[in-house]
């Protein structure tokens, strides 16, 4: 791999991976403030009130840093790769724009008025700002995804004369048939996350011995939402993206599941490692004829392995996709047995007195962050080593003045930067977990100690 082309990569995968780890906990925590503002309609007391403004200012911290590191990522299309900007720049330049203007604007003009305006306004009012952030911010992610989409499945495009592609059906580009379940899966998954999240201060403060009205509310809300989500993110959506991937990009599919070999009645590999000499699965745990079973719905439907494709074709990085899909099933299943458990538990009402199933809860906050990172990395190296899949090829969307020694060097800053926002970012995120919620006392005050 040339140079250039190796740092541009990595310094795109790095601000982007980064990135992500706060939008989607700003994209799943909208429902849940929602939730929370409903319920205080519904209260005579301000104990919701105090619940949902903790958890927006929760949410207004993890909106900057998100908005700080995704600034890099757009100036990255016309620095690092100016050659696919002028080639796709009519097609995801609309859909950026889109996000930005319809989107992001109004996410960030009621969350303003979420952060400052909770004594100006009525709670009603309130109510009704929380369900606009929800609608902005999952419209910032659908915008987003569409464009990830096109690139993963391209249509309504038409190519000019000069070899660049412009919008060829705004409505058809936003209905890709790949967008549906990507969409669907992201967001589950994005619920996943603030669930977990939420969950796990509430799982700190009983822990802890404070807040206790918000410690419970916090995991009850936090267990009932993020066991619903972490079943839907499996199934459907995770199952039928994963059909969909077989369907249009099969030779993507095959390196996920670590099919080496075309077969009828092909096995679903639960553990083991590939093995790039041999073309097999060293010590592997299957699952016999499952894999056929839930791709097509018959035990012995033929899959076609990477032989039926040339190699040319096969993605990059065989043994890191097949390692990256795999850890995201698998943290998936744990998480939905995290919260199986801990809902039979709530269900008893047995929860909050088990400190081993608190703890559990605590410790496994960052994995459907982690599970999500893994998803994206499987996504995104499996579509090499296409930039738009079928249609342009990563190599030639580079910038031809940038050297690999300003990509270098940049990447090294990125980084440094990097590395100093996230310990601010925990610093804070500490700071507000550390205040609690205004108004609330923790239960050593109130019990005049």
């Amino acid at each position: 791999m040339d140079t250039a082309l190796l740092y541009d990569r990595l310094q795109f995968s790095v601000t982007a991976t980064f990135h992500y780890l706060f939008p989607q906990l700003t994209m799943g925590l909208p429902l849940l403030l929602l939730y929370l503002r409903s319920r205080d309609l519904l209260s005579d007391s301000d104990h919701f009130h105090e619940a949902a403004q903790f958890w927006t200012g929760i949410f207004a911290l993890s909106f900057a840093f998100g908005v700080v590191t995704g600034i890099p990522l757009e100036f990255q299309f016309g620095t690092n790769w100016a050659a696919f900007s002028n080639y796709a720049g009519g097609v995801i330049g609309q859909m950026l724009a889109m996000e930005g203007v319809f989107a992001f604007f109004l996410e960030s003009s009621f969350l303003g008025v979420l952060a400052f305006g909770t004594t100006r306004f009525s709670r009603r009012t309130l109510w009704l700002t929380t369900l606009l952030l929800f609608v902005g911010a999952w419209l910032s992610g659908y915008f987003i995804l569409a464009t990830n989409a096109w690139m993963q499945h391209p249509v309504a495009y038409q190519a000019g004369p000069d070899g660049r592609v412009t919008v060829g059906s705004l409505s058809d580009l936003l209905t890709n048939p790949w967008l549906v379940w990507q969409f669907a899966h992201n967001m589950t998954a994005s619920v996943v996350t603030a669930s977990f999240v939420m969950a796990a201060v509430g799982a700190l403060y009983q822990l802890a011995g404070i807040y206790p009205a918000h410690a419970r509310t916090n995991v009850r809300t936090g267990v009932v939402a993020g066991a619903l989500a972490s079943v839907l993110v499996i199934t459907p959506a995770g199952h039928e993206s994963a059909r969909q991937v077989f369907e249009f990009q099969p030779v993507k599919g095959a390196a996920f599941e670590g099919l080496f070999r075309s077969e009828r009645g092909a096995d679903l590999v639960l553990i083991g490692q590939p093995n790039m000499e041999t073309m097999t699965i060293d010590n592997p745990v299957v699952v016999p004829s499952a894999l056929s079973l839930f791709l097509y719905y018959d035990l012995y439907a033929h899959v076609k392995g990477l032989d039926a494709f040339p190699p040319h074709e096969w993605p990059e990085q065989i043994a890191l996709l097949y390692f990256a899909y795999h850890i995201m099933v698998g943290l998936g299943t744990w998480l939905v047995l995290v919260m199986g458990v801990a809902l039979l538990w709530l269900w008893r009402g047995k929860l909050f007195a088990a400190h081993w199933l608190l703890w559990l809860l605590l410790l496994s906050a960052p994995f459907p962050s982690l599970a999500t990172t893994a998803g994206w990395i499987a996504a995104e190296v499996g579509r090499q080593p296409w930039l738009v899949y079928g249609l342009f090829h990563t190599a030639e969307g580079l910038s031809p003045l940038a050297q690999s020694g300003d990509a270098l060097f940049s990447l090294l800053g990125f980084l440094g930067l990097y590395l100093c926002l996230g310990l601010l970012f925990v610093l804070l995120f500490v700071e507000l977990i550390r205040h609690g919620p205004a108004g609330a006392m923790p239960a050593a005050v109130q019990a005049g100690r």
